[in-house]
């Protein structure tokens, strides 16, 4: 049997095993919340207990990597043939892998996480000044350049093996082209199919923290019922009927749009947070908060806080954090390889590592320190309140600034748009795994994949507990990190062996819409 028959014998196979245990994982959690929210949380924190140190060390590991990549003599090498033009501008490039990659979760931690490291800090006193620099190092280690680095290296090992090798963009391409043995195709099987369910799992996690700050903002706005379960999956409901009406669209028109409305709603109202409260205060720390994260970040690179016994937060918020882009990587890495063909590796590194890390300095710099400056120098209380509830933290900082009310309501049209976006991109993504890599996947794939994402979702909501869906949405993350280091071996090995000049061979792997229908 030749070579590319194996391997699509295998592709064709993935949609008709991960889609039924993506179901299977969701009516566990639906029908057994509680069994469901201690074997995901008791599993991630074995795993974190017993080799914290080697999640931490890949993680910075990619970020040397893609560091490498970008400055070495590769930087020239251009993600298609010579004659190739980006497809997207770059402001539209940068709002779409960046709506996709972290959109709903800067507004749900934007304050939430700066004040809870200020009023609950690992190390230290709580509302000091070194627990409020702590805060924002903290924040920007776990939302920065290892968070973008992961993201960096996942996309990049499948553009090049897409754009200049032929590969499809499954998880187990790479490998299939870089390597032989006997090993190669059960590994590579293997890769795809995790790839495919920590997708699904990570984006449910996702949509069911979105879920919870949708309900906690229409209760502060309209009055409607805070913690009622019916309601949350009402909200549910709404967002899956929007998420698949755009997944129906192609990908220049809903994903683009809503990336591009989802960036100028965000860079609104963070700008009139930033005006419209205590605006030199806000600059000093998004400056002073640039130099301390900068400065920390080799040291934090590495620090597990075994002298501290702190190996528990460092599971439950660090760790928690990287394995999370790990889960996210196949996700965001083949949507930003999608849209990036015709950049060299230089810019691709570039635009995915720099620019989204520096929104995130920005962001958390105003919106954690509106909350430090209302907790030190204003009425107070934003810190009990984010102990009390994370989802009330956004609306809480709104409601002390002037037009509050109009305020909310675009934070709750933001987050909606955020959320419709995420989903919708992955529908997409997961369309083209389960369809031999096809670029436009058919539309009942993504359907069937939108389903199964709104029904992850509900069970995640069903369990009403942040960290267990946190939990959730690695649990399928683990083994990833093993896979995306073999991805990078594999790119490592290719460009080596393969000089910038090479000719590019005709996509041949590259199947069609109409193969992945049969």
């Amino acid at each position: 049997m030749s070579e590319p028959m194996r391997t699509n014998r295998g592709r064709l196979g993935l949609f008709h095993v991960a889609l039924p245990l993506c179901i299977a994982v969701s009516l566990i959690g639906i029908v057994w919340p509680a069994t469901f929210a201690g074997t995901v949380s008791d599993v991630t924190q074995a795993f974190f207990d017993s080799v914290d140190w080697f999640f931490m060390g890949s993680v910075t590991g990619f970020l040397v990597l893609a560091a490498w990549l970008a400055l070495g003599r590769y930087g020239s090498i251009k993600l298609g043939a010579p004659g190739d033009e980006p497809e997207f501008s770059t402001g539209s490039w940068l709002a779409m892998l960046f709506a996709a990659g972290m959109g709903v979760g800067l507004l749900f931690w934007g304050v939430a996480e700066p004040m809870t490291h200020f009023a609950s800090p690992p190390i230290g006193e709580a509302y000091s000044a070194e627990s409020a620099r702590q805060a924002m190092i903290l924040t920007m280690l776990h939302w920065g350049f290892h968070a973008w680095a992961v993201y960096s290296v996942g996309a990049l090992v499948l553009a090049y093996f897409h754009y200049r090798v032929g590969t499809n963009f499954l998880a187990g391409a790479p490998i299939r082209a870089a390597f032989r043995g006997r090993w190669v195709e059960p590994v590579a099987t293997l890769a795809d199919l995790f790839a495919v369910l920590a997708v699904a799992l990570g984006v449910a996690g996702s949509l069911a923290m979105g879920v919870f700050q949708l309900q906690t903002g229409l209760n502060i706005v309209l009055g409607t019922p805070p913690k009622a379960l019916w309601f949350a999956l009402l909200l549910l409901g709404l967002l899956f009927a929007a998420f698949m009406t755009s997944a129906a669209t192609s990908l220049d028109k809903g994903i683009k749009i809503l990336s591009n409305t989802n960036m100028v709603l965000a860079i609104l109202l963070m700008l009139f947070v930033l005006l419209a409260g205590p605006t030199p205060f806000l600059l000093r720390i998004m400056f002073t908060g640039l130099g301390d994260y900068l400065s920390a970040l080799p040291a934090l690179s590495f620090r597990l806080y075994p002298h501290q016994d702190l190996s528990a937060w460092v599971g439950s918020w660090t760790l928690t954090y990287f394995i999370w882009w790990i889960a996210w990587a196949p996700f965001v890495g083949i949507f930003i390889a999608r849209i990036s063909k015709g950049r060299t590796i230089q810019e691709f590194v570039a635009g995915v590592l720099l620019a989204p890390t520096a929104f995130s300095l920005i962001w958390f710099s105003v919106f954690g320190g509106m909350g430090m400056f209302e907790e030190l120098q204003g009425a107070g209380g934003i810190g009990s309140i984010v102990k009390e509830d994370v989802t009330t933290a956004l609306f809480a900082l709104l409601d002390r600034l002037p037009g509050s009310v109009l305020l909310t309501a675009v934070a709750l049209l933001l987050l909606f748009v955020f959320i419709v976006t995420s989903v919708d991109s992955a529908t997409y993504v997961l369309g083209m795994l389960s369809s031999q890599g096809a670029m436009d996947p058919p539309r009942f794939r993504k359907f069937a994949w939108g389903i199964t994402l709104a029904t992850l979702g509900a069970a995640l909501v069903m369990t009403r507990n942040i960290e267990v869906v946190r939990a959730g949405a690695i649990s399928f993350a683990l083994p990833l990190t093993l896979i995306l280091l073999l991805q990078a071996a594999a790119l490592i090995r290719m460009i080596r062996s393969n000089p910038p000049a090479a000719a590019i061979p005709a996509p041949a792997a590259l199947t069609s819409t109409k193969e992945a229908n049969g």
